[in-house]
């Protein structure tokens, strides 16, 4: 049925229940004629006649638009907020939970915009739970809707992301460039100057570094022109990423402290307390001989995550980091308790999505002399890793274990632990 159709339905069945006539509900601002053909869905009441038979049948606007009452409109968008804020927050088993629950209420059905943006977050808080392939299903049938520009281009984010993520690197680059390919190119904007880091990282991931580079100053040259400071950071910290990814390290370190700089003047204290951790990876690569700096820095970060209660994965992000700092400093001691509170956060699936907490373990155990400790931490992160899907990520997280595991002396689940992050990584 039509959109006229339905609000036309919808006016008869009030009607009937308010044991009106035709006649009755259209005098006498109408002629009854007219009414007979808006129920009959052959005529779209302007908005000034929807809201006159709205108080002539006492019943909301917002029932004859969209088939749901006002409250019923009011709970929506409230169900829909506080889903929103627990992705935000970090708690994407809730938030995945909230907008599947959300989707399944009948009321929402005619109410397309609300719909979409329901199935998109759904999208990205199943993408934060690790289930890409679910994830590019949801966004994959949304982009075959008619949607709005802005949400096509977030989509493309996305997509590009969770392509790049599972290790499909030419899907992830058909997706940005389709959108910034070409002579048709948009103007540029914030989104499209975030969609092109997106693409960015997969020029990385793909190895095409040359073209990583030269994309990265296309991106600056974009944002410096928009100047924006939300394209602006995402360009500087995009190039930082290329950068660092491609030897030079103190280019990383100067455009990262210009996104971090931007990023203070706008950012939610909860990205940019992740932001100032993803900093110090830099920084740490860069001058990893600053060791007080750094300290100085992540104890910051951490006071962040705590004050703006972030999720407990980005804290024992934070803690892991600082962690990281006390081994190079050679204190085992202070390592093995930041690792320990950063591991006590992660449930069993985030060790094998972030696993840096339980391989310093490993490490600072093993700095102690304690190599019994140090093999059981590493064991439960090879357990955890087990069952992941092969991408990127689990590579990256097998070729840590590796490295672990042969700094630890055991020589054979190295060469074990190699060979699955060359599996994982299509080689």
């Amino acid at each position: 049925m039509t959109t006229s159709d339905l609000v036309g339905l919808r006016i008869k069945t009030v009607r009937r229940q308010r044991g009106l006539s035709q006649a009755q509900l259209a005098h006498p601002e109408l002629s009854d004629s007219y009414v007979s053909l808006i129920e009959s869905g052959k005529r779209t009441p302007t908005p000034a006649v929807l809201e006159l038979l709205a108080q002539k049948l006492d019943c909301s606007l917002s029932y004859l638009i969209n088939g749901v009452t006002a409250e019923q409109m009011e709970d929506i968008e409230l169900a829909l907020g506080y889903a929103r804020l627990a992705l935000e927050n970090g708690e994407v088993s809730e938030a995945r939970t909230r907008f599947a629950e959300l989707l399944a209420n009948n009321n929402l059905t005619g109410l397309t915009a609300l719909r979409q943006d329901t199935e998109f977050g759904l999208a990205l808080a199943t993408e934060a739970c690790g289930d890409r392939d679910e994830a590019i299903a949801i966004l994959l049938r949304l982009q075959g809707e008619d949607i709005p520009a802005e949400r096509r281009i977030e989509i493309a984010i996305a997509l590009c992301r969770a392509y790049r993520e599972s290790n499909r690197l030419t899907e992830a680059v058909e997706i940005g460039e389709s959108i910034l390919g070409g002579a048709t190119r948009p103007a540029w904007s914030d989104l499209l100057v975030e969609l092109g880091s997106t693409l960015l990282g997969a020029y990385i991931v793909r190895g095409d570094h040359l073209r990583a580079r030269q994309f990265a100053a296309e991106l600056l040259n974009a944002s410096d022109t928009l100047g924006t400071p939300r394209a602006m950071a995402a360009a500087n910290w995009n190039a930082a990423y290329t950068a660092s990814h491609t030897g030079h390290r103190e280019e990383a370190l100067t455009f990262a402290e210009r996104a971090l700089a931007l990023h203070t003047e706008t950012a939610h204290p909860r990205f940019l307390a992740r932001m100032r951790v993803s900093y110090a990876q830099i920084f740490r690569r860069a001058r990893p001989q600053d060791a007080g700096q750094l300290r100085d820095l992540l104890t910051r970060a951490v006071t962040e995550h705590e004050e703006s209660a972030t999720s407990g994965g980005n804290r024992a992000q934070a803690l892991a980091e600082l962690a990281c700092v006390e081994l190079m400093s050679g204190d085992s001691e202070a390592a093995i308790r930041h690792g320990l509170a950063a591991d006590a956060m992660l449930t069993d699936t985030e060790v094998g999505q972030e696993p840096e907490a339980g391989l310093l373990l490993g490490l600072a155990y093993g700095a102690r002399g304690d190599f019994a400790e140090a093999e059981r931490h590493v064991a439960r992160v090879r357990a955890s890793l087990e069952p992941l899907p092969g991408s990127m990520q689990s590579a990256s997280s097998w070729y840590a274990t590796a490295e672990t595991l042969e700094r630890l002396g055991d020589s054979d689940a190295a060469v074990e632990s190699y060979q699955r992050a060359l599996a994982c990584a299509g080689v």
